[in-house]
């Protein structure tokens, strides 16, 4: 058992010491940083391109409901118009 708890605190010493490099290792580059960096703005530019797209889209879908409102209105007027052509004496 002593022989376990003397070659525990070596080991966990080893442990740290291999983490800390391996972190310290890992690091960004500056490059790396400069791309991460332009890599997020180019994201946040495409988000607001598709924001305003779908703002884009939706008033087209709008006026799309608009036109065939009055489309159908239209042809309402065209069929009550040609009954009353129907009901006129020849």
């Amino acid at each position: 058992m002593t022989l376990l708890k003397s070659f525990r605190t070596p080991v966990i010493a080893v442990i740290m010491f291999f983490s800390i490099a391996m972190l310290a290792g890992c690091g960004l580059s500056d490059a790396q940083i400069a791309e991460l960096n332009n890599l997020r703005a180019e994201v946040k530019s495409l988000e607001e391109d598709v924001n305003s797209l779908k703002d884009n889209k939706a008033q087209l879908e709008s006026e799309i409901q608009t036109i065939n409102r009055k489309l159908a209105e239209c042809n309402k007027q065209k069929e009550e118009t040609q009954a009353n052509l129907q009901k006129l004496p020849k």
